[in-house]
């Protein structure tokens, strides 16, 4: 693209948000067809499809890049407005994290990144696997994941540390099926609850040396298996962060003491230095080093 025309990014971004053409052009106050032609003039500069129209609309690759860069361009003038005593804008600043991590440590980071506001800060939970293509594309900023040694060209990768992930259950769920002990015979039929089965196969390879198969439920790592194991109706892997309180007040049990799994996370941003940009890893990095295993 010989020049990229910023006015029409805006609605292609303000499309992919809203999911919609009718619904971007209220938002910018124009009409839909307004709205049609400036996509349409990107689409035949790029030479490529932004848009897929299908309900909702969504951005093509190129398109979700182009929307990325429409977006750090937003963050730069910001800056600029601060540097020129300009009133500052709200922009925009998308982030994907692990669900282990919204339940946990992440939620701490952010006080200081909302009082006052600075940006418009979206959260996404996500799967490691789909955090790396959110970054990879651009779709985000910086997303916490597993640290598996991987990386994005353009993007830095800052270890956080360790999530620690406890076998529990309840008591009485424990008397019941654990009665003889945490084996490899009584996983076979005690129900598990688990939010990644990989997770909780690794667990049982590692320290019951156990391989085969399990009964278990799968729900996400949310108030669903939370209530699941504090419920009394299975057993399951829970960070330690999460089941501390519950552990320490003997609403559960360690199925297996001083056994764990931990999962090393790492903070994967793109190199984009705002005043926005920075306090949102120096918090991201700050908070996970203090709450993580180190």
């Amino acid at each position: 693209m010989d020049h990229i025309d910023y006015r029409a990014l805006a609605v292609l971004d303000a499309v992919a948000s809203h999911g919609s053409f009718e619904k971007a052009a209220a938002a910018l106050g124009i009409s839909q067809s307004a709205v049609s032609q400036r996509i349409k003039a990107l689409e035949d500069a790029a030479g490529r499809l932004l848009i897929v129209r299908s309900a909702p609309a969504t951005p093509t690759g190129l398109g979700q890049r182009l929307i990325s860069h429409h977006r750090n361009v937003k963050l730069m003038e910001a800056t600029l407005d601060i540097d020129l005593g300009k009133t500052v804008s709200m922009p925009e600043l998308a982030v994907a994290v692990d669900d282990a991590s919204l339940a946990t440590w992440f939620p701490l980071c952010l006080p200081p990144l909302l009082a006052p506001p600075r940006c418009q800060l979206e959260v996404q939970a996500v799967g490691r696997q789909q955090a790396q293509l959110l970054v990879r594309e651009g779709a985000v900023f910086g997303a916490v994941l597993e640290h598996d040694g991987s990386d994005v060209k353009g993007a830095t990768v800052t270890p956080l540390g360790a999530m620690r992930y406890v076998a529990v259950a309840t008591p009485r769920f424990a008397a019941h099926w654990f009665g003889d002990g945490f084996s490899a015979q009584a996983v076979q039929l005690a129900p598990a609850v688990t939010h990644e089965h990989e997770l909780t196969a690794r667990f049982l390879a590692e320290h019951l040396a156990f391989a085969g198969t399990f009964a278990h439920h799968t729900l996400p790592l949310s108030t669903a298996l939370n209530d699941t194991l504090f419920g009394g109706l299975a057993w399951g892997l829970l960070p330690y962060l999460q089941g501390a309180r519950g552990l320490a007040q003997g609403h559960l049990v360690d199925l297996l003491p001083a056994a764990y799994v931990d999962v090393p996370l790492a903070w994967h941003a793109w190199e984009l230095d705002t005043p926005f940009t920075r306090a949102l890893t120096e918090q991201v990095v700050t908070t996970a080093r203090k709450y993580l295993v180190q």
